[in-house]
């Protein structure tokens, strides 16, 4: 495709953070020139200035040019955002603020809602597939159910793919790493008919790992991705755009969990309970726990595949005087299968089982959305609409723990078949009344009804009789149950905004979110778990101020917010039966509170420096402790996990010519990160320390010929941390290992035409 000139802005917009000017669009533009982004946060194309919510907009060339590729990647560029890694993508979630929902259940729904090209996905798994060509993200701090259904309690995650052109164009990119990671892909788009637009964008990427595992002497953690888009807009008349876009993506992954220590210690007490057995194993097999540590030896590799796909069909109807009908109509897949290692270890003895997990996920949704959007300039702009979506997700997992018993070896399998449907209706509709042409009041709501159900079955081996008594390490009984809820809910947003000129404006506003009812239902379900959790809601304060100076050489933003959450809906690791479990749980009340700023300074043609800084206190302020919980609930004024107080990122670019055609382009970015628990049950060997990442880039770029050649370091200090603390499923304590847990360079190569 035809790619404008790359200028020093589009690196900055990796950083983005709250209202930088720095971002999506501006890569379009000659440096300096000012030029405004537009974002569609409120489901209109607006200058990002001059929406009054917290926004990051990151564009999807400097995405890629800094080789951030999915959600994990962008957490350490937004200081906003953090991500939870996890061994599976059915595991992994997405933190704003510090708040995030951690499960591996189907019956919740994320705090976080991921939106893709206007259709919400239901199922965080879905949401950490790779971006592919994307035109930007948006990030949307705070509540944002009033628009953005169906589930927004702490924030959105918008992601908008590249869209078609009758211009015909197209693009081939090539990459490769120091340690072994290739990625390619290339598109086209252009007309194919009168008065209509295709786009067909494919990738491939593949990476052997970063992790050895000893005992089958393979490289593990790390990943095979590719699938294709294409998109097409199609005008048949003057009023009415039609647009298609199909998806598919697969996915296999190998991530794992590597011992960072053979003993676990007790929150509160701090009383270190050390296992001899998984000790002496870690230094047979010749491996080290530490934080450092990127060895295992398991007695199989894991093997986890995804595949995620989806059709959507959008209408865009005028009716004159400013007036439009929105519709978009989309139906998604997901299917998860995984094979894992339950114990981490390839030998077996009476002191340690061994354990062998097979999982397979099939999730459907279909949704619709219609609305109605009015002209902007009267005394009333608004849009108003309704919403259905209708999910249905069935999962089976199987478990077989091998022990020792008398000197025998005895094998247990438990299998459980499990799944929910859920429904979800909603009317809704945002509106500014423009009392002055620079001043206007703010107010929206939604209307949203909930419908769950679950079931859940789970035989055992151990317990012929099915009367629920044969538990084993790691298997309960027989279990057999369903449930059904249904609730309505409420979400509203009300404010005031008021232009300080033509370039600035501030802005208070009071929303409440709001996220359904949810069922634990998981392979270890119990009866406990049959109970509903009750809707999770939020109730925000947010004051912000944005805007520029010195016709944009200056820009800065400023945003204060405080959010009380109730009937938190947490993830709570306790233990029964000797083994680690999750119970999903209404946790009681939280809060998350704090400022965000940022400043861009352009001071001469070329230069950009971006600094960003996020401070956020997110607490538990009354935890409600679970019936017959084996681990510590005196966590009342404890952070919430995954909520850093401090978090910085710096970015600078300087572009320059060097010969007749040609620019250089230095590029340096860093990430501060404050310490940071990873469990609501504080357990102390689970904090990860403060870190610092720097990354670094050189490029060639051609102004006018489409050639890009950067070669990068990331991790230039070598920096090991990781994104997953937790006390091991049986003993010890591991972590997930990210990509850029040790230094690698790489070179891109990309060629528009």
């Amino acid at each position: 495709m035809t790619r404008p000139t790359l200028r020093p802005q589009l690196l900055a917009s990796a950083l983005a953070v709250p209202f930088s000017p720095a971002l999506a669009q501006e890569a379009a533009a000659p440096a300096n020139s000012g030029a405004e982004i537009t974002v569609t946060a409120r489901y209109r194309n607006e200058s990002l200035q001059q929406v009054p919510i917290a926004i990051t907009a990151v564009s999807g060339a400097s995405l890629n040019d800094r080789s951030l590729h999915n959600i994990a990647d962008i957490a350490n560029s937004v200081p906003t955002v953090d991500f939870r890694n996890g061994s599976s993508n059915k595991d992994r979630t997405i933190f704003i603020r510090g708040v995030g929902t951690i499960s591996t259940s189907p019956g919740v729904e994320p705090s976080v809602s991921t939106v893709l090209d206007g259709v919400v996905l239901t199922r965080p798994g879905q949401s950490t597939l790779d971006l592919g060509e994307v035109e930007r993200i948006e990030v949307l701090r705070g509540p944002q159910g009033t628009l953005f259904g169906k589930n927004a309690s702490a924030g959105v995650i918008n992601i908008v793919t590249k869209g078609p052109s009758e211009r015909t164009s197209g693009y081939v990119e090539g990459g490769a790493t120091t340690d072994a990671e290739y990625r390619l892909k290339a598109g086209v788009t252009g007309r194919v008919a009168e008065g209509v637009a295709a786009r067909v964008d494919g990738l491939y990427t593949n990476f052997a790992g970063n992790v050895n595992n000893l005992n089958t002497g393979d490289k593990v953690n790390g990943f095979e991705r590719y699938g294709a888009r294409i998109k097409l807009e199609a005008n048949p008349s003057a009023n009415l755009k039609l647009g298609l876009v199909a998806d598919y993506l697969q996915s296999r992954d190998t991530a794992v969990s590597v011992f960072t220590s053979s003993s676990q210690v007790t929150y509160p007490t701090g009383a270190v309970t050390d296992n001899a057995a998984l000790a002496s194993f870690l230094s047979t097999a010749g491996i080290t726990p530490s934080p450092s540590n990127r060895t295992i030896s398991t007695s199989f590799n894991t093997d986890v595949r995804d595949k995620n796909a989806g059709l959507a069909l959008s209408a865009d109807l005028a009716l004159g005087n400013g007036y439009k009908v929105t519709s978009i109509t989309a139906y998604r897949i997901w299917k998860n299968h995984q094979h894992q290692d339950f114990d981490g270890i390839s030998s077996l003895s009476a002191a340690l089982a061994q354990g062998e997990d097979y999982g397979d996920v099939s999730s459907r949704q279909f949704s619709q959305e219609l609305r109605l959007t009015s002209p902007k300039g009267k005394l009333v702009d608004y849009v108003v609409g309704a919403y259905f979506l209708k999910a249905k997700t069935d999962e089976r997992y199987q478990r077989q723990i091998t022990r020792v018993v008398s000197g025998a070896n005895v094998a247990t399998t438990g299998v459980a078949n499990y799944g929910v449907k859920n429904s979800n209706y909603a009317l809704f509709g945002e509106a500014n009344v423009n009392v002055t042409k620079a001043f206007r009041a703010i107010a929206g709501y939604r209307s949203v009804w909930d419908e769950l159900s679950y079931y859940h079955n789970r035989t055992s081996t151990n317990d012929p009789t099915n009367a629920g008594t044969g538990a084993v390490t790691g298997i309960q009984g027989y279990h057999n149950s369903t449930g059904n809820t249904s609730t309505r809910g409420d979400t509203y947003r009300l404010g005031l905004q008021l232009d300080l000129g033509s370039h600035a404006q501030t802005y208070v506003t009071y929303s409440r979110g709001y996220k359904g009812p949810a069922y634990n239902a998981f392979f270890n379900m119990l009866t406990r778990d049959e109970i509903s959790l009750a809707p999770e809601t939020s109730k925000s304060w947010e004051a912000g101020v944005k805007g520029s100076a010195l016709d944009r050489k200056v820009t800065y933003g400023v945003a204060l917010f405080t959010t009380d959450f109730n009937n938190f809906q947490a993830n709570f690791s306790d233990t029964v039966g000797g083994a680690i479990i999750t119970r999903l749980i209404n946790a009681g009340s939280v809060n998350s509170k704090g400022v965000e700023l940022d400043l861009t300074l352009r001071p001469i043609p070329g230069l950009t420096i971006d600094s960003a800084l996020a401070h956020t206190d997110a607490k538990i302020i009354h935890f409600n402790c679970p019936v017959g919980a084996a681990s510590s609930c005196n966590v009342d004024g404890q952070p919430l996990p995954y909520a850093p107080k401090w978090k910085l990122y710096e970015n600078a670019a300087y572009r320059f010519a060097i010969a007749s055609g040609w620019d250089l382009e230095l590029q340096g970015d860093v990430t501060l990160k404050s310490a940071t628990q990873y469990q609501l049950t504080q357990t102390p060997s689970t904090i990860q320390p403060s870190f610092a990442l720097f990354n670094a880039s050189v490029a060639l770029l051609g102004q006018d010929n489409g050639w890009q050649l950067r070669a990068y370091v990331k991790n230039i200090g070598n920096q090991h941390y990781s994104n997953l603390l937790s006390n091991g499923t049986l003993a010890g304590v591991s972590r997930l290992v990210p990509r850029d847990d040790v230094r690698y360079g790489g070179l891109l190569l990309r060629k528009s035409f």
